[in-house]
């Protein structure tokens, strides 16, 4: 019996390598017999990189940029096993746990070391990039980011603007003639797990822009600051962006890399690509996947759904096992064979986190007995 497990992350408590791992031994205590390969994923946010870089047996090259509320931070990219794809991973320059839950002001944030991520790698000669979206604390349309690749933004006064998305409102021209032509020459796959468009109420600032610290005050005025940027923008390239799905990504970063050329494509599909998720799932019977927290909300383009549809197309059978099970998972049967959540008994979310490690086993042993079970009632039917 072979088994595939390929998790996602069960975020703020366990990597995704660490629950496929917790799951591998659970399984193999419950069914010692039976063949377990891991295959970690991700969505495109936090994680993505060092996700990307285990299963492909890349490697990471560690950078000094500069961090969402403009202090220098140490970060990092990721190289592939491949050693031609860079990862970047937005989190690791203008993610939202940078910065102290106290400090957090979009309107001061910047997306400036995500450009010196990416001007690092090129100096490094890498030019076919993955973009990891998600976890920024940034809310600057890629102001920053545009800034640091060699754009420029003006004034009334025809002064470079702050790389903050306050300077937003004041700009009154853009040039973006100066940015580093090692773009153009680079493949640039944005991981992407949101259709939110750049402006409006399903915008980057409506929808996400409260989590990133925003008074409603100041989402009217970042929304009819993003307009007036983007505007400026798509007048001086030709090229409309700010309505396509996924533009208002990580506080628009989505639409400025959709400026400079990138292709938006789900974080799901990405990510299994990369780690070649279709071949291992054709030597698999089952195949065990899993995030944080499933509910309604999984359905539409989460990872797991996504693994489980791609097994379903393989004859493989899947069973989820996530830290939770919210309002609307029973949907989630039209996937899965069994849905679990690892929570054994009533416990605060303080508790299961602590004791995630024994929790994540457990339930895998249990899963994994089941699976024995059928597998020898099966061939006693087939003996018959």
């Amino acid at each position: 019996m072979r088994i595939l497990v390929a998790p996602d992350s069960y975020k703020g408590c366990r990597t995704a390598s660490q629950v496929a791992a917790l799951m591998k031994k659970g399984i193999e205590s419950g069914y010692p017999e039976a063949i377990v390969e891991t295959v970690p994923l991700a969505d495109g946010g936090e994680g993505t990189l060092d996700t990307l870089v285990d299963a492909t047996g890349g490697k990471v090259m560690e950078v000094e940029v500069t961090g969402p509320n403009m202090a220098r931070v140490a970060s990092k990219y990721g190289v592939l096993g491949d050693q031609q794809t860079a990862v970047i991973e937005v989190a690791q320059a203008a993610g939202l746990t940078l910065v102290p839950q106290s400090a957090r002001n979009p309107l001061q944030a910047t997306t400036l070391g995500v450009g010196e991520l990416l001007i690092a790698a090129l100096d490094e000669g890498y030019r076919q990039f993955i973009i990891g979206l998600g976890g920024s604390a940034t809310n600057d349309g890629g102001l920053g980011m545009l800034q640091a690749l060699g754009g420029v933004f003006a004034d009334e006064n025809g002064q470079q603007v702050l790389s903050i998305a306050l300077s937003l409102a004041s700009i009154r021209s853009v040039d973006l003639t100066g940015v580093d032509p090692r773009i153009k020459e680079s493949q640039i796959t944005v991981a992407c797990d949101v259709d939110n468009p750049l402006c409006g109420p399903r915008g980057a600032s409506a929808v996400f822009g409260p989590q990133k610290g925003a008074s409603l005050e100041q989402v009217e005025v970042l929304d009819a600051s993003l307009h007036a940027y983007a505007s400026l923008i798509e007048h001086h390239t030709g090229r409309s962006a700010q309505s396509i799905p996924g533009a208002g990504a990580a506080g628009g970063l989505g639409f400025a890399f959709l400026m400079l050329g990138a292709e938006l494509v789900p974080g799901a599909k990405i990510m299994a690509e990369a780690s070649g998720l279709e071949r291992k799932l054709r030597v698999a019977d089952w195949v065990i996947t899993g995030e944080g927290r499933s509910d309604s909300q999984t359905m539409y383009g989460k990872l797991p759904v996504y693994v489980a549809q791609q097994a379903k197309e393989l004859g493989v059978k899947a069973i989820l096992i996530s830290g939770g099970l919210g309002q609307g998972y029973e949907d989630l049967y039209a996937y899965f064979v069994s849905c679990h959540s690892i929570v054994s008994g009533p416990m605060s979310l303080e508790s299961a986190m602590e004791h995630a490690e024994v929790l994540l086993m457990r339930t895998s042993e249990n899963v994994a007995r089941l699976i024995q079970a059928a597998s020898g009632n099966r061939r006693e039917a087939e003996c018959l």
